[in-house]
């Protein structure tokens, strides 16, 4: 991938958050709070499933570890640097670089959509078609789909960043935001901008409406489907989990479709920081609890972790 510069711009600058150097303090603490928890909860999500054998031939927890690898990599491409802009307080970031991070961070963030799919799909196979599960969710099928999310995912917006990074950028360079996103930088490129921003949004709200739909449909038919069993037996168990599974993805989906799908979204710049907030920081770092860390399969993994352990001390 090729990013071209014909523009005058050598760089951009990051607005961020603004306000007051106190806040700034606030908003440092919380972030690497934030930050270090949700590798800490990835990196033993991962550890578990690589260490029990039980856990790495379940399909689910496949693609859990993967999802994990997944969400280390999403925060880590914009936490560090929203704490280094509040830190020097100067958001100086260079045209190759945000241009990188923006390839980086949206590649992420359809791979994770593909994932909030598969995943949906996995629990469908799982409560809907409980006797054919374990055929089709082979190991290979998972291997494949875990597969197709991270190359669809880095696939997905090449186009449009080698078509932006294409355009001249002769004017401002301030971003008014805390990361490098289409929308701002479209509105700094000089015209004619030919049909570029159409393209782009093209591509955005493919794969966003795609996979949404896909997922609402897949856990509809599992709320059926439990609906249906709850009047035989007690299911309140297996309808909790899938209720949590479903708040995180509208944590997820309703927060990327107020800043990039709704009319003028993206020009309210405080609205827009606040739910980039939201799905940069604070859906990575619920994700563990909702779909793995609050599950008695992984207790149990832990718990027999622990004792192994215990037993070479």
């Amino acid at each position: 991938m090729e990013l071209v510069n014909k523009s005058k711009v050598q760089e951009f600058v990051l607005v961020g958050f603004g306000g007051q150097q106190q806040i700034h303090h606030l908003l440092i603490i919380i972030f690497v709070v934030l930050y270090i928890l949700t590798l800490t909860e990835n990196v033993v999500i991962i550890m578990l499933v690589f260490l029990d054998s039980h856990l790495a031939r379940l399909p689910m927890y496949i693609f859990l570890s993967n999802f994990s690898w997944l969400e280390m990599a999403y925060v880590s491409t914009t936490m560090p640097r929203m704490l280094y802009d509040l830190v020097t307080s100067k958001g100086n970031i260079s045209f190759q670089a945000c241009f990188l991070q923006f390839y980086i961070f949206f590649s992420l963030g359809s791979t994770e959509c593909f994932f909030l799919s598969a995943m949906a799909l996995d629990r469908y196979l799982a409560i809907c078609c409980p006797l054919r599960y374990l055929q089709v969710m082979s190991q290979t099928i998972c291997s494949a789909l875990v597969a197709t999310c991270w190359i669809l995912g880095f696939l997905w917006y090449i186009v449009p960043v080698i078509l932006m990074s294409r355009l001249s950028y002769c004017g401002s360079n301030i971003i008014d935001h805390l990361l490098c996103d289409p929308g701002p930088i479209l509105s700094l490129a000089c015209p004619p901008l030919g049909k570029v921003p159409f393209i782009c949004q093209v591509f955005m709200n493919t794969v966003f409406a795609v996979n949404l739909i896909f997922v609402v449909l897949s856990y509809s038919m599992v709320i059926l489907t439990l609906m249906q069993k709850s009047r035989k037996g007690s299911q309140r168990k297996s309808f909790s989990t899938i209720v949590f599974h479903l708040v995180l993805v509208t944590l997820f989906y309703g927060s990327v479709a107020g800043v990039y799908l709704t009319p003028g979204g993206e020009s309210q710049s405080d609205v827009t920081k606040l739910a980039t907030i939201f799905y940069t920081t604070i859906t990575p770092f619920l994700n563990p609890f909702i779909y793995c860390l609050r599950n008695d399969q992984v207790k149990e993994a832990l718990g027999r972790l622990l004792k192994r352990k215990g037993r070479f001390m």
